[in-house]
């Protein structure tokens, strides 16, 4: 008699039901049939099985509900149709909105918002001890005006932190007249404080590391990109790495650096970092700070564009608008449009370079364009010199020797506390003297001086 082979179980995913509200004249970047569809690919990531969705239009928020009395109706409505156990908000809630919701919709419905969903996901991803510090501290900040249950609740949701070496651990007693909310809330704000230190520290030591990089004068070439366009591929291809790829959103959280060669015998250091995507968390953007920073302190940006997204100008604008609030709108950029096999038709990249600064199409996967991509860039850092005019103190004497050894001087001033210095310099270090510019107009030779 033949034994029957017990197939593994699977365990069924959480179904969810996702909510979109486009409010006039408060419209984001991609369309709200867009937006939701990247909602689907989120949720989808996180572990979830979409099985519907709701959308509606306002001139603004529901005070209470944040979409109408009507539309709250229909969705339990749906969500008793379905069995749906997630309800998923394409924009964040207020801690209001999320308690009037969470009223209504019952304690068998578990609610998120699009922040939540993110924050979930990157638990999931964080790998190092960094990583994992970074998502649990914007996981307390953004649970903290919300908290209206058990601490269990919190720390459930929140990645159980207490539970760390050197974190706060354990509920605690209650002093005369405190309430269970208040004991939690003072146990999260320790925690909080707790995590920026940590950080803090981190801080540093990767800021030690990152002069130790300027001092090889190699040049830093830092890679971004909306999330899952192929940046963490590129830099495969690039420097015969290894870094883990995976089609999913937010595959790579930590920043990764590699060695790469250029033609000529010139190298430079690549970092991949993390996706950006629009509406990203503010919480998220404050944590990773010291992450973000690896962008904001590269030599030059190559920007990742997956070519064959319908939405890629969308996410091209989406991560302009990120650059700028870390600061790094003023590095040099290099567009790599990506993806140009999944066309139909590959040729038609072309037509569309000139949307795009300095860009040039490329496939990661294929290989194809990586040549032309490896001497642009090369050509970017070693051969292109930009006229600059900077006032630099004597205390920065690393920056003047700097440009001394690799730049053209064509006007130098010595003034009380420091030195101005007119000329041009590659672009391999352009950004190192940002802050430092001045006018030139100020310091014109004139007939006079040669006199």
């Amino acid at each position: 008699m033949s034994k029957k082979t017990s197939q593994p179980t699977i365990t069924p995913r959480e179904r969810a039901f996702l909510v979109g509200v486009e409010i006039f004249g408060q419209e984001g970047l991609l369309p709200l049939d867009d937006s939701l569809d990247e909602l689907a690919l989120l949720a989808d990531t996180a572990g979830l099985e979409v099985v519907g969705e709701l959308t509606q239009k306002l001139s603004r928020p529901h005070a209470k509900t944040f979409i109408g009395s009507g539309k709250v109706e229909e969705l339990k409505a749906f969500l008793e149709e379905t069995l749906a156990e997630v309800v998923i908000f394409d924009d964040e809630l207020s801690p209001r909105h999320q308690r009037e919701l969470e009223k209504l919709l019952g304690q068998n419905v578990r609610l998120l918002d699009r922040t939540s969903l993110i924050l979930d996901i990157f638990a999931q991803h964080a790998k190092t001890s960094e990583g994992m510090l970074q998502v649990e501290l914007a996981q307390y900040e953004y649970y903290l005006p919300r908290l209206t249950r058990a601490w269990t609740h919190l720390a459930r949701q929140a990645g159980g932190g207490g539970g760390r070496s050197g974190g706060v651990g354990g509920v605690g007693l209650r002093g005369p007249g405190e309430t269970q909310l208040e004991v939690d809330r003072r146990i999260i704000q320790k925690r909080i404080s707790y995590l920026k230190n940590e950080l803090e520290k981190v801080r540093s030591h990767r800021l030690r590391h990152r002069d130790k990089r300027k001092k090889s004068r190699l040049p830093i070439v830092a890679l971004v990109g909306y999330t899952n366009a192929g940046k963490s591929t590129l830099l495969n291809q690039l420097a015969q790495a290894d870094v883990y790829v995976a089609n999913q959103l937010f595959a790579t959280l930590d920043p990764i650096t590699r060695r790469v060669e250029l033609p000529g015998g010139y190298e430079s250091l690549f970092t991949d970092t993390v996706g950006f995507i629009q509406k990203l968390p503010t919480t998220l953007v404050a944590a990773f700070r010291a992450t973000l920073e690896e962008i904001a302190e590269a030599d030059l940006l190559l920007h990742v564009v997956d070519i064959s997204h319908p939405n890629a100008l969308n996410h091209f604008e989406a991560v302009e608008a990120t650059l700028s609030d870390i600061d790094a709108d003023h590095i040099p950029v290099i567009t790599a449009l990506n993806k140009v096999d999944m066309l139909t038709h590959p040729e038609n990249a072309q037509q569309t370079l000139e949307h795009y600064p300095r860009a040039i199409a490329i496939s990661a996967k294929k290989r194809t364009g990586l040549p032309d991509l490896k001497r642009l860039l090369q050509e970017s850092l070693y051969e292109t010199f930009t006229p600059i005019s900077v006032r630099l103190p004597y205390q920065e004497g690393n920056l003047i020797s700097m440009f001394h050894e690799a730049g053209i001087i064509e006007q130098i001033e010595h003034e009380r506390g420091g030195v101005f210095i007119q000329g041009r310099l590659p672009g391999r270090i352009v950004a190192r003297f940002s802050g430092w510019e001045a006018e030139a107009s100020d310091h014109e030779i004139t007939e006079e001086d040669i006199l």
